[in-house]
């Protein structure tokens, strides 16, 4: 899969295409439709498959409040990647790109720079200066200039409502990763590089590999976990709080590794949590908290035996 960060990379490809647009921030299920329709599309019309996504978040530069993402650029790209669509353009974005009217985006990026033919989009998609452009907009163009088709993807239903973005942010601030990664299509993954801590797991008698997350959003708790790394996926037992039995401090996330031996600090690691087993809390001493460790890592260690039975 190509991957262009300048419309003038992709320019340089003279196929006509088909093109998705969307931020697709997590690749949810309701994206992944999206995509999968984009590639059904290129194969049907001899077209190549492209995605049109935007970095930073649109909502970073124009919103009000800071809008965290599902996912990193790179987790991102590794799942569009898995679809089997032909390239992607991260178009960045920024102040002056929002200011452009709907019909300039369509005719100079869409049609002259892209050479879309066909163009997908969800049902809520918005695009130009004060998100003036709409499906309608698309479709009116798209009657009156017969430069490209328009296909229009419904939302997916998913557990009582529609997949979007901000549902599964909504599950993950509360801590409800299950649901979270069935809205996703997959455990919800946090990626860093595994750094020296104060040993304080150490101390307590569970030595927990310390990550320096890449990902914006961290739900707070002590989950039951998939640790990868290398090419290996590893039970294990996260944690991500503050301590608040050692005193306020920054925000940790702590996997303890059920079954790992070896040197783990450099290395890049990713986690995935499957199931919160409980909130963080303040406990009464040290002992008490490792009486407490000691029995998450037994319902980890019995999670783990009847996956495998």
């Amino acid at each position: 899969m190509k991957v262009f960060t300048r419309l003038e990379e992709a320019a340089s490809f003279s196929k006509p295409r088909a093109v998705a647009v969307g931020n697709f921030d997590g690749v949810h299920l309701g994206h992944r439709k999206i995509l999968q329709c984009l590639v059904r599309q290129a194969r049907r019309r001899g077209l190549s498959s492209l995605l049109l996504t935007f970095s930073p978040h649109p909502e970073k530069i124009l919103g009000k409040g800071r809008m965290l993402m599902l996912q990193t650029l790179a987790q991102r790209l590794q799942e569009v990647k898995k679809s089997g669509v032909k390239a992607v353009l991260v178009m960045p974005f920024g102040r002056r790109f929002s200011t452009l009217p709907p019909h300039p985006f369509l005719d100079r990026v869409l049609v002259k720079v892209l050479k879309a033919r066909t163009v997908l989009v969800g049902e809520n998609f918005h695009f130009g200066r004060n998100r003036a452009g709409s499906v309608t907009t698309l479709k009116e163009y798209s009657l009156k200039t017969k430069a490209f088709d328009v296909c229009i993807i419904p939302p997916v239903e998913k557990a009582g409502g529609p997949v979007s973005s901000s549902r599964i942010r909504g599950l993950l601030r509360e801590g409800r990763v299950e649901l979270a990664g069935a809205l996703l299509g997959r455990p919800y993954e946090i990626a860093g590089a595994i750094v020296r801590g104060r040993s304080v797991g150490r101390r307590l008698g569970f030595p927990t590999a310390n990550l320096r997350p890449q990902n914006e959003i961290l739900p707070s708790g002590i989950f039951i976990s998939l640790a990868g790394i290398g090419r290996g996926w590893h039970p294990s037992l996260t944690y991500i709080g503050r301590r608040p039995t050692f005193g306020p401090g920054r925000l940790h996330v702590e996997t303890y590794l059920l079954r790992f031996q070896g040197n783990l600090y450099g290395r890049k690691a990713t986690v995935r949590l499957l199931r919160r087993l409980r909130p963080d809390r303040k406990f009464s001493s040290a002992a008490a908290l490792t009486r407490q460790i000691g029995r998450d890592v037994r319902k980890a260690v019995s999670y783990f035996s009847h996956q495998s039975s």
